[in-house]
Order: C-alpha cells, then sequence, then structure tokens
C-alpha cells in the first residue's frame, strides 16, 4: 500500500506559501493589512517565531512591507502577465526594440542591459536545435531586461554564425531596432516559434542577475525562432523571477 505524502517544507514555508499565492492571484490586494501576529498564529496553528519567519521570507520577496506601530501590509501585487507573441514581430523603421515601446503602452520604462557578445560553443540543446556538430559554434548575446528599473529577464540569444558573421550582431553594442529587426533586414524574417517553458532552481548568475530571494524558483523559457523553410534563426534561454510574472499564451483554434 502506498504511504501517504507528507509536506516536507517547514512549517514557515507552508504560510509562506499560502500567503504568496493570496497575493500574486489578487485575493490579498496591494495596501491591504495582513491579519496580526496572533490571528496568524491561531489561524495555523503555530508560534509566533514562525508566522515571523514566514512574513520576513514575503518581505524579502518584496511582497509585504512591515509599518511600525500599525502592521505589515502588502506591497507587491499580481503577477505581471508578459504575451511573448507581441514581442516576435521587428520594430518598425526607426523604432526601438519592442520590450521598450511595449512598456511604454503599459505606461512602464523598459530598459536592456548587455552583458555579453561572444562566440561560444553553446550547450547541448541549443546545438541540437541549431543543427551543429558536437564542436559546432554559434554567436552568444547575453542581456538582461528592465521594467522600471527592475530586473525582468536574463536572456542568452544564440544565432548561426553564417547568419551573424560581418553584422552588428557580432558587435559588444545594442542593436537597433533589436536582432529581429536586423535578422528581418538580412531576409531572415521571424516566422513561428515554440517554446518550452519550465520551473528551475536558479543558478547562482541568474539570483544575482535578477536580484532573487531566497529559495525562490526561476521559469524558464526555452524558444526556437523560424524563419522561412523552418530555418532556426535564433535560440533563446530566458529566465524570469517565478514570483513576479506569468506568461500568457492566445491561441486561435481552426
Amino acid at each position: 500500500m502506498t504511504r501517504p505524502f507528507l509536506d516536507p517544507r517547514s512549517a514557515h514555508q507552508k504560510i509562506a506559501a499560502t500567503l504568496r499565492r493570496q497575493i500574486t492571484r489578487g485575493d490579498l490586494a496591494p495596501g491591504s493589512q495582513l491579519p496580526s501576529t496572533p490571528a496568524l498564529m491561531a489561524a495555523h496553528n503555530v508560534a509566533g517565531t514562525t508566522v515571523q519567519k514566514a512574513l520576513q521570507m514575503l518581505k524579502e520577496e518584496e511582497l509585504l512591507i512591515g509599518q511600525p506601530g500599525k502592521g505589515v501590509f502588502v506591497q507587491g501585487g499580481t503577477q505581471q502577465s508578459i504575451s511573448p507573441e507581441i514581442y516576435m514581430p521587428p520594430a518598425g523603421p526607426g523604432e526601438p526594440y519592442r520590450w521598450i515601446t511595449e512598456a511604454e503602452k503599459r505606461s512602464q520604462r523598459g530598459s536592456v542591459t548587455l552583458v555579453e557578445v561572444a562566440v561560444v560553443k553553446p550547450p547541448y540543446e541549443v546545438r541540437r536545435a541549431l543543427g551543429l556538430e558536437e564542436a559546432g559554434q554559434a554567436l552568444l548575446r547575453k542581456q538582461i531586461l528592465h521594467l522600471d528599473d527592475q530586473p525582468t529577464e536574463l536572456t542568452e540569444a544564440y544565432y548561426p554564425l553564417d547568419l551573424a558573421d560581418g553584422t552588428a550582431m557580432m558587435e559588444t553594442r545594442k542593436v537597433k531596432g533589436g536582432t529581429p529587426t536586423l535578422l528581418a533586414e538580412l531576409g531572415y524574417p521571424p516566422r513561428s516559434f515554440t517554446d518550452e517553458v519550465s520551473s528551475e532552481i536558479p543558478t547562482e548568475e541568474e539570483v544575482l542577475a535578477l536580484q532573487l530571494p531566497r529559495d525562490m524558483p526561476v521559469m524558464l523559457t526555452f524558444r526556437i525562432v523560424r524563419s522561412d523553410g523552418q530555418r532556426p534563426i535564433e535560440v533563446s534561454l530566458m529566465t524570469k523571477a517565478a514570483h513576479r510574472y506569468r506568461m500568457r499564451y492566445s491561441i486561435a483554434l481552426p
């Protein structure tokens, strides 16, 4: 007979998970006050130190804020939905990268920090997606995307060298309008993309780049962008803070 499975997390982690879900899903709205520590103790049948540990976790995640003499209030809000398809079309003539223009439509400020540009041997799944041999190389462009100065996404984008060689993509500077615009100008417009989304334990690089609190997973998207003839023109690994953002896909059915 199968033994019943028990939640292995500590009591404060389970309380934090419950409150976090209520915050990110809108049941606890920004500005609302949490029940008092005694009330939370009674509701969860735990000691006061356990409640304080749970609240501290959510303060580190910037979901809660304490106001001396008043109580603890919700600081964060629901997760922001990001629709990946709106970023796929190349920017119009003279327009900036779509990350920036789409942020402006939401009254946010989008920005991009270029971290690295290098010719590298890509990870296994990237090589397979690009059709490279074991020792094959590709161009890596690594960036951190920001919304209102908050790091939102760490992106590692890989491009076939035969497409990137001799273009502005090889230079350690931002590409005007973004790489989709440049690829379209070269005759390789994006026609379709495939996403695989998973929840992962963050690496040290991801924790530092996204300024993640303790014990917070990340949402990892593995994307293959294809042009005419199903040719892969970009393969990306995009990492987001799982507690801040969610992906929204709208698919028309036949």
